[in-house]
């Protein structure tokens, strides 16, 4: 049984924060919303465990779509990163703050950069492309998500200097044009470097949040050198070219690990 502590853990992770935010926010929602992405993530660890191929896209697809119909077109909010900027003008720690709190500020403390490989829903339909294993060199285009951070927030900082009425309604907008935009954006670099993770380590903005503290994250994929026989397995199913064999934090692009678990899936002497 000591193999299923891992979904357990993640579960009761999720609870905590569940139950915290329900009390001290008097809100149900918040009761519902983290227990079902605690049940989501903690079902796609156990798949995994059980060695179920699809795993981690169950869990994305759960998550991912909850977060994108419900949450974003339903509910009319804004997930994205304007939604995060606008709740943090307005001075509100609600719905995108707690999310970018919880998702991508603190919590890649303790699970990196796990939001992109198992909740993102720019990379659950990323994803669909053929490219998963990338085929060619990273390209230095990483100054890319830079911009994009910048815009998002200067858009949003005109609406609130400006006085703009009915901010509500654009940001709602925004989402939906913002994630258009998205998609767009991003299938073009995923079929012109065949690699679907393109946007990823090239445009999206919430980079800048998620690498700094995913470099002090608790959840690591370590190589035990003593199984290792250098077949390279690893570094060539990884998505974002982890150099995995490294123990170090300092490994080339250890802060962009997702954590897809390709490389523990496909390592022919379990030394991940």
């Amino acid at each position: 049984m000591k193999k299923y502590i891992p979904p357990i853990a993640m579960l009761a992770v999720f609870e905590t924060v569940a139950v915290v935010l329900w009390l001290t926010k008097d809100n149900l929602f918040y009761l519902f919303n983290f227990s079902y992405i605690g049940i989501s993530v903690a079902l796609g660890v156990f798949l995994f465990i059980r060695k179920y191929k699809h795993a981690r896209r169950v869990t994305q697809l759960l998550v991912g779509c909850y977060m994108l119909i419900y949450l974003g077109l339903i509910c009319n909010e804004n997930m994205q990163i304007e939604g995060f900027w606008y709740y943090l003008f307005t001075g509100v720690f609600e719905a995108a703050t707690i999310h970018y709190a919880v998702a991508k500020i603190f919590g890649p403390l303790l699970f990196g950069r796990g939001w992109c490989g198992y909740a993102c829903w720019t990379a659950m339909v990323l994803d669909l492309l053929p490219y998963k294993q990338p085929s060619q060199p990273r390209r230095k285009l990483g100054f890319i998500r830079y911009i994009t951070f910048a815009l998002s927030l200067a858009f949003v900082a005109a609406l609130f200097l400006a006085h703009v009425g009915n901010i509500e309604k654009i940001m709602f907008w925004a989402f939906i044009i913002g994630n258009l935009l998205y998609y767009a954006v991003g299938a073009v670099p995923a079929v012109c470097f065949k690699d679907n993770r393109a946007f990823c380590k090239y445009i999206c903005p919430i980079t800048v949040f998620l690498k700094p503290m995913s470099y002090f994250s608790l959840l690591r994929i370590k190589c035990d050198k003593a199984k290792c026989v250098s077949c390279g397995k690893c570094k060539q199913v990884c998505p974002m070219d982890v150099d995995i064999l490294d123990n170090s934090r300092k490994r080339k692009n250890g802060t962009e690990c997702i954590l897809c678990m390709e490389c523990v899936r496909n390592c022919p002497k379990n030394a991940l």
